[in-house]
C-alpha cells in the first residue's frame, strides 16, 4: 500500500444518508477476483436504468466532476454488506478520501485497509463541503481546506499511522518480526483454553 498524507482537487457531493454497500457496488458485480476493475460499477444502480442503460442525472456522471478525488456524503456511508469490494470500487474511481459525518465500522476499516481515507467530520462540515467544488486534505493535520472554509476531520491515531506509513497487514505484521521471534524461541508456555 502507498503511503498516503493528502489529496487535492474537485469535490463530488453526494448528498444522501445511509448509502449501503450494495448501493456503492451492486452484489451481482463481485465476480472479479482482482481489486481493480469495480470503478465502472460504482453506484451503478443510480448511474444506470433498469436495462443497464446510462441514466442522465447522476452527479458522478456530469463531466464538471471528471477526476475529482474526494467524495463527501451523508452520515452512515458505508453501510450494509462487509464487502470490501464498496472501498474497492470508490477507489478505482479515482477518490482518495470519502468525508462523512459517519460510516459502518466494517466499510471503515475497509477503506483504511486500502489506503483509501474516511474522513469523519461534523453534519455541518460535509452539508458546507458539498457547496464546494475544490478542496485539500490534510491527513497529518487532519484538515479539510476549501478557500476560507477549514473543516477538523477525525481518524483515529493508529488508522493515521497505517495511512501515513502505507501499512498493510502483512507489513504491519513484519514490522513485529523480532518480538515475534523472540517470543517464538523462548520457553513454550502450556496452552490454556
Amino acid at each position: 500500500m502507498r503511503p498516503f498524507s493528502g489529496t487535492s482537487g474537485r469535490i463530488v457531493p453526494l448528498d444522501r444518508a445511509d448509502v449501503d454497500t450494495d448501493q456503492i457496488v451492486p452484489k451481482q458485480f463481485l465476480k472479479l477476483v482482482q481489486r481493480t476493475g469495480f470503478g465502472r460499477y460504482l453506484f451503478y444502480g443510480w448511474r444506470h436504468d433498469a436495462g443497464g442503460r446510462p441514466a442522465p442525472g447522476f452527479v458522478l456522471d456530469d463531466p464538471a466532476y471528471a477526476g475529482a478525488r474526494i467524495l463527501v456524503a451523508g452520515r452512515n456511508f458505508g453501510c450494509g454488506s462487509s464487502r470490501e469490494h464498496a472501498a474497492w470500487a470508490i477507489s478505482d474511481w479515482g477518490f482518495e478520501a470519502v468525508v462523512a459525518p459517519s460510516f459502518a465500522d466494517i466499510f471503515y476499516g475497509n477503506c483504511i485497509k486500502n489506503g483509501l481515507l474516511p474522513a469523519r467530520v461534523s453534519e455541518d462540515g460535509a452539508r458546507s463541503l458539498m457547496g464546494r467544488r475544490e478542496a485539500a486534505v490534510d491527513l497529518a493535520s487532519q484538515t479539510i481546506t476549501s478557500g476560507d472554509l477549514v473543516v477538523d476531520f477525525e481518524i483515529g491515531d493508529v488508522q493515521k499511522r497505517i495511512l501515513l506509513e502505507g501499512l498493510d497487514d502483512i507489513t504491519r505484521t513484519l514490522k513485529l518480526e523480532d518480538g515475534i521471534s523472540r517470543h517464538e524461541s523462548g520457553p513454550s508456555a502450556p496452552y490454556v483454553p
